[in-house]
C-alpha cells in the first residue's frame, strides 16, 4: 500500500484548517465517524465542528488548573457552541503528566508517564499530544476501542498533526497503534 503524508514547513496553528480538510478527506474514504481534536481553548473544535460536520467530534481539553490554579482555558462559551453543534467536549488529567509531573515538580524526578511524553515528542508534539488524548478518551468511554478513529492534535495553538489509528484504554497503551500519519509537522 503506498500512502501520501503532508510535511508542514512549520509547526502551528497556521496549518490548521489543511490538517481538518485532509482528517475531513480520510475519515470519508475510511468510513471513520469519530474524529478527537486537542483543543486548549476551543477554538480549534469550533472549526473542527464546521470542518467535519457529519463525523462525531470530541474536543479534548486541558485539565483544570494546568496553566493556573482553578482555570479553564477552555472557555465556557466555545463549550456550549460545542455542545449546542453535537460536539462532546473532555476535560480530563493528562495521562502522560498528572502524579508524574507532581513528582517532577517536587521532587525533580521523571517518572514513566513523562518519559513516555518525551519519546513521542522526538515524533513532534502533536504525535504525542494524538496518543494521549486518545488514551483519555478511551478511558472516558468517549471513543470505542474496537472501531478506528481520526485524531487531531498540534504544536502550542491550533493543529499540525493528524493520524489514523485504533483506540486502547491507558492500562493497554503498548497495544495502541498508530496505523497512519496524514500529516505533520517536519521539525
Amino acid at each position: 500500500m503506498e500512502a501520501r503524508i503532508i510535511y508542514f514547513a512549520k509547526p502551528g496553528k497556521q496549518n490548521t484548517d489543511k490538517v481538518l480538510r485532509l482528517a475531513r478527506r480520510r475519515a470519508e474514504e475510511l468510513g471513520i465517524k469519530s474524529i478527537l481534536v486537542a483543543s486548549t481553548t476551543g477554538d480549534t473544535a469550533l472549526k473542527a465542528m464546521e470542518v467535519l460536520k457529519g463525523a462525531r467530534v470530541v474536543a479534548v481539553s486541558h485539565f483544570t488548573g494546568m496553566m493556573e490554579p482553578n482555570t479553564q482555558e477552555f472557555t465556557e462559551e466555545n463549550r456550549r457552541k460545542v455542545l449546542d453543534a453535537g460536539g462532546a467536549v473532555l476535560t480530563a488529567t493528562h495521562t502522560f503528566s498528572g502524579l508524574g509531573r507532581a513528582m517532577r515538580k517536587k521532587f525533580k524526578m521523571y517518572l514513566f508517564e513523562e518519559t513516555v511524553a518525551n519519546t513521542l515528542r522526538m515524533f513532534g508534539q502533536g504525535m504525542k499530544v494524538v496518543c494521549e488524548i486518545t488514551l483519555m478518551a478511551a478511558d472516558a468511554g468517549l471513543v470505542r476501542t474496537d472501531e478506528d478513529i481520526i485524531v487531531i492534535g498540534g504544536t502550542g495553538r491550533g493543529a499540525d498533526t493528524a493520524v489514523v489509528l485504533k483506540p486502547v484504554n491507558s492500562e493497554d497503551f503498548f497495544d495502541l497503534k498508530v496505523k497512519e500519519i496524514l500529516c505533520k509537522p517536519l521539525l
